[in-house]
């Protein structure tokens, strides 16, 4: 009876790491390959046990299968535009052992609108239809603001057009270009632009152009925050709470913000509701534990800029800016793994080259 039971319950070892990953993946691809291949029943056989295996290793991990040739299928591993599951699905694509007639790809990349054009609720998207036009800000002279026209744009399809415009621009830029290099979107019907249109195949290049710019100008710009100024700020909210903050107001008044253009925040929830929304003594010494141990490993002799701390509401949010997302992306994980069991936490990493989302914190 042991025996039969060892047959019919056999238990799949858990996903802990990337090699546990594909070391699972190896024992099913000639299975996958085969269900690709025939245009079988690739959800059961194939996405169903992928999806739950990914989800294991970690969540914010997204897909695409198909044929890349007549003999080789090919898996896109894709954040889907998230900016902090990146570097996760970069690492996991660097660790995938070499495979027969597999390829394995970190994100989407680019290909030919005109020729892998892209249709949505009847519309087309491609050069075709879109063009485009760059904002200059004299304030911002950094910001790359983007307006995408659409022949066949209007209020009432807004939603349709702005889903349709941001999956072209994935795919005609690749997904990494797409999220990291343009700042602001506007979408518009031509009719209603503002400077002359440019065809949407030299977007591109000019976004290269732009992006190669930025670079040479800020390369190496580090600030010191050991002597700087730091500011405790007290409001009121709407709902009657108190709202502390402690900002480092010579950053926020810093001229090179657009140095350190990706902005993280750690969000870690606690109750306080017996508080005023405010941390009792244990937690507010385990919220500055974990504040003092993101500090500890983002230093801005690195580029990582500790900028303050905002408390309100049952909720600590901790704000740093950073040259690059990768590292912060990976310390921010790690400590919510660490703490999980004490204390709630998330945290989002977004770019904002001017820093405009600290705007309320400085009066000037």
């Amino acid at each position: 009876m042991s025996f039969l039971k060892s047959i019919f319950s056999t238990k799949e070892e858990p996903i802990n790491s990337y090699s546990d990953f594909w070391n699972w993946f190896e024992q099913n691809e000639k299975k996958f390959h085969k269900v690709l291949k025939d245009q079988g029943n690739i959800n059961k056989v194939f996405f169903d046990r992928l999806a739950p295996k990914l989800n294991e290793l970690k969540d914010g991990f997204w897909f695409l299968a198909g044929m890349y040739d007549d003999n080789t299928a090919e898996l896109i591993l894709t954040a889907d535009g998230v900016i902090k599951n990146i570097v996760f699905v970069e690492e996991l694509v660097k660790s995938a052992p070499k495979m027969n007639n597999w390829k394995i790809t970190a994100l989407k990349q680019p290909s030919d609108l005109n020729q892998y054009g892209i249709e949505m609720d009847g519309f087309k998207f491609d050069e075709s239809k879109m063009e485009f036009y760059s904002t200059d800000y004299k304030q911002m002279p950094d910001e790359i603001d983007i307006t995408i026209t659409h022949k066949d744009f209007n209020e009432e399809n807004r939603a349709v057009m702005t889903n349709g415009i941001y999956l072209a621009l994935d795919n005609s830029l690749g997904e990494l270009n797409s999220v990291t290099t343009i700042d602001n979107v506007n979408i518009i019907n031509p009719k209603d632009a503002t400077s002359e249109l440019i065809s949407l195949k030299k977007l591109k290049d000019f976004l290269n152009w732009r992006e190669k710019e930025f670079v040479e100008k800020y390369k190496g710009f580090r600030h010191n925050t050991e002597n700087d100024n730091y500011s405790g700020l007290e409001a009121t909210m709407k709902n009657g709470l108190p709202l502390l903050a402690v900002m480092n107001m010579d950053l926020l008044n810093w001229d090179s913000k657009a140095s350190h253009p990706w902005i993280a925040v750690m969000e870690i929830k606690y109750d306080g509701k017996d508080n005023n929304g405010m941390p009792n003594e244990s937690k507010y010494q385990l919220l500055n534990e974990i504040e003092e141990k993101i500090i500890e490993e983002l230093k801005d002799s690195d580029g990582y800029l500790n900028i303050g701390r905002q408390t309100a509401d049952s909720i600590r949010e901790v704000y740093f800016a950073c040259i690059e997302f990768r590292k912060p992306s990976k310390v921010l994980h790690e400590i919510k793994k660490e703490y999980k069991n004490k204390i709630e936490l998330d945290f989002d990493i977004y770019k904002d080259k001017y820093w405009q989302s600290f705007n309320r914190f400085n009066s000037n």
